[in-house]
């Protein structure tokens, strides 16, 4: 699934506090997000986001924000709007403030988060809150008394932890719970930061995975509250990738600074066997300069692990060279040293999924003995995390593989060229990793006729490539029988259903083998549409057209004078009924005319509930084409169904248009 698209509104203004203090700017940021598993990883990054954007803004409390605070708002945000999803199932509105009172000698500052949905996971009772406006209404009743986690769920439990005060309000339809996070670090507001500040506040890569703001490594941070935040985020952001240098990459930048001082990230050859070496994915340092130098110090000595390591943490030698306390400068060819001193300890973790060893990471600190043990133990969790991450990239990249290599076998490497008339194609296939379920070809035929063929097989995968496998020989074998055009109809639709018999008749033996039990493997009906014709030039010029369409989007005759009329009457699909006679219809194409072709992934474009030929919209779009050439109007139509909607095609796009000269 897509990642949720984030809008999110910040809203600064001047106020006073209660105990009427003039304060800094106020600042809200709200979004709402589906109710779907998605959501909490959605609100995790819209908190962070928020945060570094009021950091770059340069309120003085904002800027003051300890990595501690951030870590909780993150945590909070999870729990809260997980209990939304999962007792409430709706939209959930999400509202992030920042707090701050007081006056000079004593300012303070607060994080409030609430997460409201619109159907309460049960009503108001006589002796819970009342409901109001503002969280306060709610605060004397649920101070220090946690609802029954059977019904709310534990994370409350984790919320009231963290949070400085918490309470839920009840409206009329509405269940807002929310929980206020004290600024404890800031005593005064500090100097407005400088445009270099301003603009580390609104990196994208501190916004995406936020690097630590410490000058000094706190590995206190990383207990009950720190270490989930982190693997959480880290999952998040390792999951949605789907090459495994980029997770490499972003796997490094997840563990240097916050866990080691550097990394490096070896992935084994995939089907290289046993004596291929892993090659040196990604190497990254908390200090720029040292990474090509450990780079070269690295590339060239992945370490070597023993074969019942397993997941956990294996001490290494340090991967530098020690040089002699008194005596000549190294060697020319020797790697150079750590440039951050030599004294320091390492760990390398094999990096597995699914019982297999993909690779290894090695990770380091400077100047300490050993790494400490919460420390090993947090990244030994982000490996498997790593693994999982690096497993699903490459069962992706062969997915895609072999539906390109598929692809490629089951489209005509060239389409023929028909005399007296030009042809466009555009064919784009929904970038899903599978084959899809499009298909085209032109192809010559005894008696000076040209075929045409558009095609739809109902679903993509496997199923789809194996329909698409029988269907385009046959129609090519029966075009060059002589058959005319419905006939040839005819004989394609028996064909699929013959052949759907026969993988019917050895699914019941399967079933039969099994002792009778039902066996889902996946098996589809072998539903196709087809827009199938042929052309003749005429010798006083243009061409005679024969076209019959079989439960496809009817072909458009677009004439000079910008009139467009459907080409061919609706039929049904073939591979549905046995007993049905396909017919065609014949019409001449002049010079200047135009034959337009589609699926339905040109006709059934959405945006939002509307489709792209609704109300005859590509016949309004292919009328403005009177005039151009075949590639022009292929090209304005696809522009058309792109800019029909913001989303990219969902479904596989293909068009063939056909220019009488």
């Amino acid at each position: 699934m897509a990642p949720i698209p984030l809008q999110r509104d910040t809203v600064q203004r001047p106020g006073t506090t209660r105990a009427g203090y003039a304060h800094g700017p106020r600042l809200a940021s709200r979004t709402s997000l589906p109710g779907i598993p998605l959501a909490p990883s959605a609100a995790r990054r819209f908190v962070r986001a928020a945060l570094a954007e009021w950091t770059g803004l340069g309120v003085p409390a904002a800027v003051g924000f300890s990595d501690r605070l951030a870590d909780d708002a993150v945590t909070v945000t999870n729990e809260l709007v997980t209990n939304a999803v999962v007792h409430a199932g709706t939209t959930v509105d999400l509202v992030l403030r920042l707090e701050e009172e007081g006056g000079d000698d004593e300012p303070t500052a607060a994080l409030v988060l609430e997460v409201t949905d619109h159907h309460p996971a049960r009503p108001v009772s006589g002796d819970g809150p009342e409901p109001g406006p503002e969280p306060d209404a709610a605060v004397a009743a649920v101070a220090g008394e946690l609802p029954d986690p059977a019904e709310y769920g534990r994370g409350l439990q984790l919320v009231a932890t963290l949070a400085d005060s918490w309470g839920i309000t009840y409206r009329t339809g509405l269940k807002t719970v929310w929980a206020r996070l004290p600024v404890d670090d800031w005593s005064a507001p500090p100097s407005p930061p400088d445009g270099e500040a301003l603009r580390r506040g609104l990196r994208a890569a501190e916004i995406l995975a936020p690097a630590a703001r410490r000058t000094e490594r706190d590995d206190a941070v990383w207990d009950s509250r720190g270490a989930p935040a982190f693997l959480a985020e880290a999952s998040d952001l390792l999951a949605g990738q789907l090459d495994e240098d980029l997770v490499a990459a972003i796997a490094g930048q997840l563990l240097v600074p916050r866990l080691a001082d550097w990394c490096a990230i070896w992935l084994e050859t995939e089907g290289g066997g046993p004596a291929a070496e892993p090659r040196l994915a990604r190497v990254w340092h908390s200090d720029e300069t040292g990474t090509e130098p450990l780079r070269t110090a690295l590339e060239n000595t992945p370490p070597k692990l023993p074969a019942g390591a397993g997941s956990g943490p294996v001490p290494v030698p340090v991967p530098w060279p020690a040089a002699p306390a008194d005596g000549p400068a190294e060697a020319e060819d020797a790697p150079p040293p750590y440039p951050g001193g030599r004294d320091g300890a390492a760990l390398a973790f094999r990096i597995t999924a699914g019982g297999r060893a993909l690779g290894t990471v090695l990770v380091g600190r400077e100047g300490v003995a050993q790494v400490p043990e919460a420390v090993a133990s947090l990244i030994e969790d982000f490996v498997r995390r790593l693994g999982l991450a690096v497993g699903a990239a490459r069962a992706y990249t062969r997915q895609a593989t072999i539906s390109r290599i598929l692809q490629r076998g089951l489209l005509p490497s060239k389409v023929a060229e028909i005399p007296g008339v030009t042809s466009a194609l555009v064919y784009e296939p929904s970038d899903d990793g599978v084959v899809g379920g499009d298909f085209y070809d032109i192809f010559p035929c005894p008696g000076d006729r040209w075929c045409f063929v558009l095609g739809d097989v109902q679903g993509s995968g496997p199923e789809a490539a194996v329909v698409t496998g029988l269907a385009r020989p046959w129609l090519r074998l029966l075009s060059r029988e002589g058959f005319g055009v419905g006939e040839v109809l005819d004989r394609l639709n028996r064909l699929l259903l013959d052949d759907a018999m026969e993988a019917a008749e050895a699914a019941a033996l399967m079933v039969a083998a099994a002792g009778g039990q039902q066996l889902h493997d996946g098996t589809q009906s072998r539903f196709l549409s087809l827009l199938y014709g042929e052309v003749v030039p005429l010798p006083d010029g243009g061409v005679r057209c024969t076209v019959a369409s079989a439960g496809h989007p009817l072909p458009l005759l677009l004439r000079p004078d910008g009139s467009v009329r459907p080409a061919a009457e609706p039929q049904v699909l073939l591979g549905v009924v046995e007993d049905v006679a396909y017919e065609s219809q014949t019409f001449g194409l002049a010079p200047g005319d135009t034959l337009l072709c589609v699926t339905d992934g040109v006709t059934e474009r959405r945006s939002g509930p509307l489709m792209f030929d609704d109300g005859d919209g590509l016949a309004r779009v292919l009328a403005g084409c009177a005039g151009l050439p075949a590639e022009a109007t292929a090209e304005r139509i696809r522009r058309a169904v792109h800019e029909f909607a913001e989303q990219p095609p969902d479904d596989d796009v293909a068009l063939l248009v056909l220019h009488a000269e």
